[in-house]
């Protein structure tokens, strides 16, 4: 790899690790700001989840845009609209102006994802080189949870927790000024605007009902509202008809017939449904029942984060050994050990070492395994000017699946703890929570596994030929 690809490959990554890090170190001072600007649990989850919905309803939108306009100019817009949406929350006097300011980051965060997956899809094509870049964003996205916790925990005591919203404007800024030189120097691959025959219309229609649709649907399943979901579901059922009758619609329903990209995205979604609930459990497991400080409770994520950042770079060399099919029925077999493991060693009276520690490592290793090879099979048969759009579909499934895995897990963990006999002591009531949560989480994993022994990805699409410029230069 030559130097300009491994700088641009350092800025995607690093952009990678901003976006994780961004929503766990804002978990960790929303008590901080609800103290200040007065608001109630109720306001501040929309906080948080302003930001997901944001998010997850224009992820798709974004990486479409990104082959229509440009990727590297989409890239540097979405971080200038993150920079300046956290600039914003950084001065929010209320609850209502940080709520917004946090949507504002949202939009930014999914024009800067999208971008930066679909230049990393341009810049490595399908092989061993991609797999390593694959697993530099694997090994990004498990060390930006941990990070941003431990992060948060320590800006919010020292500097307060507007100083969270600060740490975005600078990191965005600097990522955007580095955007603008290190894919503008020298490189192997050109744009896919310059794929031969890329259309340049828009489907302005599809776009507003897609988005719409994702977005009230994210909004259902965080703010747990059925009016809101179905209408969601009725705007995505339109969107459907849509793209059927328009010349050159958003997802061309050919894209959505491959079968390997629709198991990959359905992979990508249950493999979050599982993991990222699981971060969130885990830290309030160390927090709620061992009575650790939020500091400590990110800590103790850090075992597991080594392992990922140990065992992404080696993902490629599983592949190349064992297959994709393989490695990623691999990967959800120790995802489905490690959460069962988990949820069977937790205990109200144990320690770190005793109950979290060795099955974390386990969780550790399957998270690249299950993260690079789907996020390999959903993008493989992606043509130059499809990049965009299939960067876009992943991040959309794996971030509904977020969504989705949190709401259902965190009800279970709920459900468990309140129907709990009422002489049994608090911490072991949260404890059946949580490990009755975990064990849902292993369903999903188990689920995944089973579907991973049909995957056939297709064959890759040849690299464009090679130019002198690294990403998109408009």
């Amino acid at each position: 790899m030559n130097r300009s690809l491994r700088g641009a490959l350092a800025l995607l990554a690093a952009t990678q690790l901003l976006l994780i890090m961004d929503t766990a170190i804002i978990n960790v001072a929303l008590p901080s700001i609800g103290a200040d600007l007065g608001s109630g649990s109720a306001g501040l989850s929309w906080v948080a989840n302003a930001y997901l919905i944001t998010f997850g309803g224009l992820l798709l939108l974004g990486g479409r845009t990104a082959d229509l306009v440009g990727h590297r100019r989409l890239f540097v817009a979405g971080l200038v609209l993150l920079a300046a949406a956290s600039a914003a929350g950084g001065v929010a006097r209320s609850a209502g102006a940080l709520v917004a300011a946090r949507a504002a980051q949202g939009v930014g965060a999914a024009f800067a994802a999208a971008a930066a997956f679909a230049l990393l899809l341009l810049l490595f094509p399908d092989g061993p080189a991609r797999h390593k870049a694959l697993g530099a964003f694997a090994a990004m996205g498990g060390l930006g949870g941990v990070l941003g916790t431990v992060l948060g925990g320590v800006l919010t005591d020292l500097l307060g927790w507007r100083s969270t919203f600060w740490l975005n404007v600078a990191v965005a800024a600097l990522l955007g000024a580095l955007a603008l030189r290190l894919l503008d120097g020298g490189g192997p691959t050109r744009g896919p605007s310059a794929a031969p025959g890329a259309g340049r219309g828009f489907d302005l229609l599809g776009a507003l009902t897609v988005t719409g649709g994702l977005g009230l649907v994210a909004y259902a399943l965080v703010g747990r509202s059925l009016a809101a979901g179905a209408a969601g579901a009725a705007l995505l059922a339109a969107f459907a008809v849509l793209e059927t009758r328009v010349a050159r619609p958003l997802v061309p329903p050919a894209v959505l017939r491959r079968p390997a990209l629709r198991l990959a995205n359905c992979l990508g979604a249950l493999a979050q449904m599982a993991l990222f609930p699981m971060f969130f459990l885990v830290s309030l497991y160390l927090q709620s029942v061992l009575d650790h400080s939020p500091l400590a409770g990110g800590l103790g994520l850090l075992p597991l984060s080594a392992v990922v950042v140990a065992t992404a770079p080696q993902t490629g060399r599983v592949i190349a050994r064992l297959g994709l099919r393989a490695t990623t029925t691999l990967g959800f077999g120790l995802l489905l050990a490690g959460m069962v493991w988990l949820a069977l060693a937790l205990s109200a009276d144990g320690t770190f070492f005793t109950t979290v520690f060795a099955p974390s490592l386990l969780l550790g290793a399957a998270l690249p395994l299950v993260m690079v090879t789907t996020n390999v099979a959903a993008t493989a048969g992606a043509s130059p000017e499809e990049t965009g759009l299939a960067s876009g579909l992943i991040n959309t499934s794996q971030q509904f699946g977020s969504v989705l895995g949190l709401a259902v897990l965190v009800a279970v963990a709920t459900s468990r703890t309140d129907s709990a006999d009422p002489a049994t002591a608090t911490a072991g009531a949260a404890t059946a929570g949580f490990q009755a949560a975990l064990l849902a989480g292993a369903a999903f994993a188990a689920v995944a596994a089973l579907l991973s022994v049909r995957l056939n990805p297709p064959a890759p699409v040849p690299a464009p030929p090679r130019q002198d410029r690294v990403g998109d230069p408009r």
